[in-house]
């Protein structure tokens, strides 16, 4: 059974999110006039309005922010893997930028991997990428 249920929906801002993520790379949107990082992505810049955008690579590391336990699982599709974790991960290099994904036990592992009474708030964690080029989180090794 894939563990992937879900697949993106890129929009004409995000897809280039998506395409990095699909060779296992975590790029950020990045106003390339005042240099701001921003996500989601969006066309105009919050910051001084411009228009004018790169995508920056960033280092996948951050720290846990939140998480929940969905019970029962939103999606039926997802029962079968209940119970499982969705955390929300600040990232290290912008801490205004949070990511939701799930924390596993391992690149590949599946999401119900960790359990969820090991899930703890400010775990610092890296990303990984599955074949499927969603981001999910390992806690990185002290």
């Amino acid at each position: 059974m894939a563990d992937t249920l879900l697949s993106p929906v890129p929009d004409e801002d995000g897809a280039p999110f998506w395409e990095y993520a699909g060779r296992g790379e975590l790029r950020v949107q990045a106003c390339a006039d005042c240099g701001e990082l921003r996500f989601p992505p969006r066309p105009c810049c919050p910051h001084c309005r411009s228009f004018a955008s790169e995508w920056r690579k960033v280092s996948g590391k951050g720290r846990i922010w939140s998480y929940v336990v969905p019970h029962p699982p939103l999606l039926p599709a997802y029962a079968a893997r209940a119970p499982y974790n969705v955390v929300v991960v600040e990232l290290a290099e912008a801490p205004c930028i949070r990511l939701v994904g799930n924390l596993v036990a391992a690149d590949g592992a599946p999401l119900d991997s960790i359990p969820p009474d090991r899930v703890r708030i400010g775990t610092r964690v890296q990303v990984v990428f599955g074949a499927d080029g969603l981001p999910r989180w390992v806690a990185e090794q002290p």
